[in-house]
């Protein structure tokens, strides 16, 4: 059982998820793992980098070329997954005096302004579609494109909303730039899983049970995340000898994605849920219970690279929610940018408030 208290386990959820994408800001879209560990002298990250730091100011997203995804990023800030995951939190602390469910209607206005005004990261194709639609006058139910990128940005909610249900249409609601089955069931997925770390469950039991209860492709890649952990772990494993363990186990848990480009994608590290969900499983059941837990998860999903930030949201989430706020490095509460300002605006929610 989980022994940190509700309320230490909300903010470790919330914090716990920014700072990791804060640590990918850096490596963001790099999908040469030797390159990342070449950059940070061969060690695991200690500190938050800006867009491309040590790597010559850009990062290679294949298919999308060598470019800086986050142009108005510094070390400390965040990319555009804490982005949206900070739209939301000021979203619900907007509304918590007088708490309600959570209405993407009423998110639009000022998820236009930020977007217009003072957005600085990558915007993503299923945005930019959105964006497009909203000007249109598209409907709210009809609004996003087909993508199966997983976009956790409903962390917030934890401290907002007391039963899982609610929970998951949050996360469902919040992903409205996307209406792939998979990229919303991955939403559905982590927020249930974190709900029940939260009240109690660690996160093995709450994945397992969560699988089995979502079944389908949810189970299938739950399977394949635990079966790969345990083959890592197997000190007889060829896996377990190679260098970067990590990165070949990401890449090993799905298919190579021949988009026309120069080189193919290793969907295991790229954005799509297919290898998204499984490659957060696999940090998250790796390192769930050694000393430091959530510090070596975080540093670890940054050294592969790719969509590490995608992930990172996965992984911050749970572990988070499971060691509580004061497991994050002391250095790293210190210098993310906006820690003071999303810490004020938490205390605002329903259950942190009381």
């Amino acid at each position: 059982m989980n022994s940190i208290s509700k309320e230490g386990s909300m903010r470790g959820a919330f914090f716990g998820a920014l700072v990791a994408d804060a640590l990918c800001l850096g490596s963001h879209y790099e999908y040469d793992a030797l390159k990342i560990h070449g950059a940070y002298g061969g060690r695991p990250i200690e500190k938050f980098m800006s867009p491309g730091e040590l790597m010559g100011g850009q990062t290679h997203g294949i298919g999308w070329g060598e470019r800086n995804y986050h142009p108005g990023k510094k070390a400390g800030g965040t990319t555009d997954y804490g982005d949206y995951n900070i739209l939301v939190l000021e979203h619900l602390a907007a509304t918590a005096e007088s708490p309600r469910p959570f209405s993407v209607a009423e998110l639009i206005p000022h998820w236009m302004n930020r977007l217009e005004n003072n957005w600085g990261s990558w915007i993503c194709t299923m945005t930019k579609e959105t964006y497009a639609q909203v000007k249109q006058g598209f409907p709210v139910a009809q609004l996003g494109g087909i993508s199966n990128a997983m976009a956790i940005r409903h962390v917030a909610a934890h401290a907002y909303y007391e039963t899982e249900e609610e929970l998951v249409e949050v996360a469902r609601k919040s992903m409205f730039t996307h209406k792939d089955a998979h990229a919303l069931g991955g939403g559905e997925f982590f927020a249930r899983i974190t709900c029940r770390v939260i009240n109690g469950a660690t996160p093995a039991v709450a994945i397992q049970d969560v699988a089995t209860q979502m079944g389908g492709f949810f189970e299938t890649k739950t399977a394949q995340a635990i079966a790969k952990v345990t083959e890592e772990a197997d000190p007889n494993s060829a896996l377990s000898k190679e260098e970067f363990s990590d990165d070949l186990a990401l890449t090993s848990m799905a298919r190579l994605w021949d988009v026309g480009r120069s080189e193919p994608i290793k969907v295991g590290k790229a954005s799509p849920t297919e290898g998204t969900l499984p490659g957060a499983l696999y940090f998250i059941l790796k390192y769930a219970d050694q000393e430091e837990a959530l510090k070596k998860a975080l540093q670890g999903n940054t050294m592969v690279g790719g969509d590490n930030a995608s992930r990172g949201i996965a992984i911050g989430m749970v572990l988070g929610a499971y060691k509580g706020v004061e497991a994050i490095p002391k250095a790293w509460r210190e210098t993310l940018d906006q820690w003071d300002y999303c810490d004020e605006l938490l205390s605002k929610l329903p259950l942190l408030k009381r």
